[in-house]
Parts: C-alpha cells; structure tokens; sequence
C-alpha cells in the first residue's frame, strides 16, 4: 500500500520538478516474472527506477535495515517491509548466497525484481564490474533481465550529499535479455561470469559510459574486490 501511494504522490512530484524522459517501457512486460538490471550512480536511483513501470518493483535493501533497535531503527525497518523491500545480507560468503533467496521467491511469484549488478554506487560515475547475483537469479529462475541505463542521477544526488539539486535526467529500458539458452547451468562460474558481463555490456550500450573492469568498493575507491 505504501510503494502505490508514492506512485500516486511522489512519482508525479518527480515527473514536474525532473522532467526525465524515459525510453524503451514498452520492454518490460506488464505481466510475469522479470529482473530490472541497473547501474547505479546515486540514491536517487530508486526513485527514477521507479518511473519505468506501473508494476511494483523489489530491490535488496541491506540486512541491518530490518534489523534495527529504537524508535529509528523501528521506523525504518516498517518502512522498508511497508514497501516490500528484501534483506540481503552484505557480509559475503554463503550469507549473501543465501540472501538471494526472497529475491527469489519475488520472481516465482510473478513479480518484478530490481538489482544493481554494480553492488554499490559507482565513486566516480563509470560503469564498474558486474557482480554475479543477477546471473544467479536469472539463471536460477528463467526470467528474462531488462538493462536499465539511468543517465544524469549522480548530479541529482552525488555521494555524499543530502540535498537533492534539479538536474536533467534520463532513463533508457532495454530489450529483454533470455538465458533460458542456460537452463540447468546455475551453478557454472564460466556461465554466470558470462551471463553477468553480457548483462553489464547491454547496460554500458545504454548509458554510453565507460567500462572499468574491477569491482567498485563500497567507501568509493573504485578498488578491485575479487569475485564471490
């Protein structure tokens, strides 16, 4: 109930102020299973995500958000249940393996699941390493991936700010891409580093952005992690 009332208040808000335009929404489907595929340049990115489809769409919010204590900690993690939000737990390992599951569950509901394959923000507006999550859900559950190339986000909100400024932004949705080709290879890393850089092209093709081939770290140094 909460996610449609922001599309009924917020979203026209941020259509009159930003006036983004928006290209390729007939390429998601107004029915069935589908995984949204996005870089990421700024928190504003949730919001103009939220433009492309009248559908409601799931994105991983991070474990200690449901997790919370006192009075903030409690508003934020209603907040996010409120908005069906699913936890993913960023520790690593076999926890963040296994926090793809509800990810999953969204999927074989029918439903629409959004990821930012980049894990994180990029610190310096390129297009940093995919990770392989999307692979594995799209692997896992045969739904189609539709690349998302948000253009202009990062001046709305750059990192470390929290005023918002007025910026021209634009979202480009992609036709879908179908690993079903894949069936029954989930657990190949060949295939998911495949289906993973496949995925990470068709979104550089959107946004025109360079390619850097290392994973972005959280405190923004662009530094290499290693593949999980």
């Amino acid at each position: 109930m909460l996610y449609k009332t922001l599309q009924w208040t917020a979203a026209p808000t941020i259509k009159l102020i930003y006036r983004p335009w928006i290209d390729g929404k007939e390429n998601i489907p107004e029915t069935g299973p589908v995984i949204l595929a996005s870089n990421h340049l700024s928190v504003a990115d949730h919001y103009f995500l939220g433009l492309t489809t009248k559908r409601h769409i799931a994105t991983m919010a991070k474990i200690e958000y449901f997790t919370g204590a006192g009075v903030k900690g409690k508003l934020i993690s209603s907040t996010v249940k409120a908005l069906g939000q699913v936890a993913v737990d960023r520790s690593g390992g076999r926890k963040s393996a296994a926090s793809l599951e509800p990810s999953l569950e969204v999927l074989e509901e029918g439903r629409v699941f959004a990821i930012f394959p980049e894990g994180t923000r990029s610190p310096d507006g390129r297009l940093y390493r995919g990770k392989p999550g999307v692979a594995r859900l799209a692997l896992t559950s045969g739904a189609p991936v539709i690349p998302i190339g948000l253009i202009g986000t990062e001046k709305v909100l750059p990192i470390g700010e929290s005023r918002p400024r007025v910026a021209p932004v634009g979202v480009r949705v992609g036709k879908p891409l179908d690993f079903t080709r894949y069936k029954g290879m989930e657990n190949d890393r060949v295939v998911i580093r495949a289906v993973t850089d496949e995925v990470m092209d068709a979104i550089r093709r959107l946004t025109g952005q360079e390619y850097v081939d290392k994973y972005a770290k959280r405190n923004g140094s662009g530094k290499s992690e290693g593949d999980d």
